[in-house]
């Protein structure tokens, strides 16, 4: 005969399941990433203030800015603070990874935004992955997605390329190796490198490519110039800018194919350098999206 619980036993279930994870020896360890405001501290999450008052760890890229956060969220970090950021990822690491196997919560905070993303983090999550251990994430706010959003440019496809190179041999090298992006691109800049960076792309792209410029995103004083390269070069020529800057620009557009006779010198260029005519024809039409028998019957015409 089957038999209800007792009331006695009914509590002492009860009690168990609230009780949650064991000791800390054995609950379970995690790693959360959370997301801080790009600006406006009114974009802090419920679930970021829930984590900073009750994670064993915070591991904070600038411990004065996590402190003045916690301050205007009123919130008090139960937990022990440490810094954690570029020039002690390799050293640290390790030391937190332990306190996660130990089953420790360590919350991982930047200055602004998602961690691990142009911000320290990238190291403990690829540390913990290794590891085994569990990580996971408390989404927010992103200077990425939100400079994006208010571009006016597509956004179904996209790629975010941080901070160029600040010498100008490596920033054309890099940028001559996106020519060709058709995805929207967002980049990081600093307010007094902005005027060569600028200057820079419309050397690459061109004066008529599209961008933004957004600046303060979220702040008192957000703004947003849009335009094209030549427009928005003359505008930081001749503007004091300031605050943090996240630059937005459109693809490259689609070009046009050429005739199969368009593309002879760069067959020819190619055979002078070594390659078989058969290989020089294939690569040349694929890049130029021709056709490689019309293409190598010009080559053969033009002889």
């Amino acid at each position: 005969m089957d038999h209800e619980p007792s009331s006695a036993q009914t509590s002492t279930s009860e009690q168990a399941a609230d009780s949650g994870p064991g000791t800390p020896a054995d609950r379970p360890g995690r790693i959360v990433l959370a997301a801080t405001p790009i600006g406006n501290v009114g974009d802090a999450s419920a679930r970021l203030i829930e984590l900073l008052g009750s994670a064993d760890i915070v591991a904070a890229e600038d411990t004065r800015r996590l402190h003045r956060l916690v301050q205007s969220l009123e919130v008090t970090v139960a937990g022990r603070i440490i810094s954690y950021h570029e020039h002690n990822e390799a050293t640290k690491t390790a030391e937190l990874l332990d306190q996660v196997r130990s089953g420790k919560t360590i919350v991982m905070v930047t200055d602004a935004g998602m961690p691990a993303v142009s911000d320290p983090g990238f190291r403990l999550v690829e540390g913990a992955v290794a590891a085994g251990l569990t990580v996971t994430a408390v989404p927010g706010p992103s200077a990425v997605l939100t400079a994006l959003a208010l571009s006016g440019l597509p956004t179904d496809r996209f790629c975010f390329e941080g901070f160029l190179p600040r010498k100008a041999g490596e920033r054309a090298s890099r940028l001559a190796d996106l020519d060709a992006e058709r995805r929207t691109m967002v980049f990081f800049e600093a307010p007094h490198r902005l005027e060569p960076m600028l200057r820079a792309l419309h050397e690459q792209f061109g004066p008529e490519r599209k961008v933004a410029v957004c600046r303060e995103l979220t702040k008192t004083y957000e703004e947003v110039i849009r335009g094209t390269l030549r427009e928005l070069l003359q505008w930081a020529e001749t503007s004091e800018v300031r605050g943090e800057i996240a630059v937005v620009v459109g693809g490259a557009p689609e070009r046009e194919p050429g005739t199969p006779e368009d593309n002879v010198a760069a067959v020819n260029e190619l055979v002078s350098q070594g390659l078989r005519l058969k290989d020089a024809v294939a690569a040349v039409a694929e890049e130029a999206r021709i056709s490689k028998r019309e293409l190598y019957a010009a080559v053969l015409a033009a002889r």
